[in-house]
C-alpha cells in the first residue's frame, strides 16, 4: 500500500485511468483501509477517506463491496488523465509558472496578476475548462 505524506508515491506504475473511492464515514474509512491493506496491488494511491483502484474488474469489484456493505457513505467515481497542454489555455499555464517564480511567496495572486497580461482570479474562475 502507499502512504501519502506531502508527496504523491506510486507502488507500481501509473495506471491512467483509475477509479476514485471516497468514503463519507469512519467505518466505511475503516473497511477501505482494510481493502487496501488486502489488495496493494489494487490500490494505486491512498489518501486516508479515499483511494484510487486500479481500472480493473477486480478494481470495481473491491469499490463496489465498499459501496455494498456502506451504501451512501462510499463515493466511486470513474477518473481520466488531465493532459494540461490541451485542457489548459497557455496564458493561464503561464501565469501559474510565473506566479510560482514571483519574488515575493507571500503575494496573493489577485495582487501579483493586477496590471499584468495574467488572468485576474475572478476571470479563472468563471471560466469552465
Amino acid at each position: 500500500m502507499v502512504s501519502i505524506a506531502g508527496t504523491f508515491l506510486l507502488n507500481h506504475t501509473f495506471t491512467p485511468r483509475v477509479l476514485l473511492v471516497v468514503t463519507y464515514s469512519r467505518a466505511a474509512r475503516g473497511t477501505l483501509r482494510n481493502v487496501c491493506r488486502a489488495h496493494e496491488d489494487t490500490a494505486v494511491r491512498t489518501f486516508g477517506r479515499a483511494a484510487l483502484f486500479d481500472e480493473t474488474e477486480f478494481g470495481a469489484f473491491q469499490a463496489l463491496r465498499l459501496r455494498e456493505k456502506h451504501g451512501g457513505d462510499v463515493q466511486i467515481e470513474r477518473t481520466r488523465p488531465f493532459n494540461e497542454f490541451a485542457a489548459v489555455p497557455e496564458a493561464v499555464r503561464a501565469a501559474a509558472r510565473a506566479y510560482e517564480r514571483r519574488s515575493n511567496p507571500a503575494t496573493p495572486y489577485a495582487q501579483f496578476a493586477a496590471g499584468t497580461e495574467h488572468p485576474a482570479p475572478g476571470t479563472l474562475k468563471a471560466t469552465d475548462l
